[in-house]
């Protein structure tokens, strides 16, 4: 929603603006300056990423006109979640939480979570890590060691993509102006012509350098910096379900490992102690 809020914002502005100086919004539209651009761009993204990068690039995007998932409502469900498996190993033992993490889709207690049964990585994520708890060969500092070592290359995985479409938006001013040069030589080559002539290839090409300054700082830009922030938003999920466990692995009580979860968390997201205890119970 902010994506498209935002973008109507800038047009808005930049438009209105020029508008309101009088001047023509014919000019503006140049589909050949954009052409060069946008094509140039596109084509440096290529040469410079691999497309398995160029793929999750612009796979990334669309996900952006809807809002975070990672809101109280999910944090809400993951610590219920958290809390149910710490009980059933509290009450039954590891041994009984094994078909469970083996077969999730099938599960009681993962059922129960739909929202986050739908999220195939965070249930890999704790399944995983549950596995190693019912082996019993990983202590708590070697489990945390190796949770350390998987998110940094999670870190590392869901940020190759912004870092490239960051790099995309910092060309786009220089191809803005490579757009620009061409208007010019085609105005040089026309010099001989009447003003009116060369006023309107001037224009264009001044046009060219805007619109690359545009993309960058307007549009692409911001999309990058979004993209960041919603890594960082499912960052802090993971950072969430870490917490739990190794609060359980050394020794505290379901409701207090969940205690530690909550903690971790941000203020708009992080569900009061009171809130999160009767969501608990209504889960039993």
């Amino acid at each position: 929603m902010n994506l498209i809020l935002g973008a109507v914002i800038i047009l808005g502005c930049v438009i209105g603006g020029f508008v309101l100086e009088h001047g023509h919004l014919a000019a503006l539209m140049q589909p050949v300056e954009l052409l060069i651009i946008g094509g140039a761009s596109l084509g440096a993204f290529m040469i410079s990423h691999p497309m398995s990068v160029v793929k999750k690039s612009l796979g990334a995007i669309p996900g952006l006109f809807k809002g975070s998932p990672y809101d109280k409502a999910k944090y809400m469900e993951l610590l219920a979640l958290m809390y149910a498996l710490f009980t059933k190993i509290r009450k039954d033992g590891l041994i009984a939480l094994e078909a469970d993490i083996e077969d999730p889709e099938q599960s009681g207690i993962f059922t129960q979570y739909p929202g986050i049964l739908a999220d195939h990585h965070v249930i890999e994520f704790i399944c995983d890590y549950f596995r190693l708890m019912v082996g019993g060969s990983m202590n708590a500092f070697e489990i945390e060691n190796l949770m350390d070592t998987e998110l940094e290359s999670h870190h590392q995985e869901i940020h190759t993509p912004i870092a490239a479409i960051q790099g995309a938006s910092d060309g786009l001013p220089a191809m803005g102006i490579v757009a620009a040069v061409l208007g010019v030589v085609i105005t040089m080559g026309a010099i001989g012509g009447p003003p009116e002539e060369l006023g309107h290839k001037v224009g264009a090409a001044l046009v060219g350098t805007m619109l690359g300054i545009l993309l960058s700082y307007g549009f692409v830009g911001p999309v990058a910096i979004s993209l960041s922030h919603r890594a960082e938003d499912e960052a802090k999920f993971y950072v969430c379900i870490k917490t739990c466990i190794l609060a359980y692995l050394n020794g505290y009580a379901p409701q207090v490992a969940v205690e530690f979860g909550r903690k971790v968390l941000l203020s708009d997201v992080r569900p009061g102690f009171l809130e999160l205890e009767e969501h608990v119970k209504q889960k039993k």
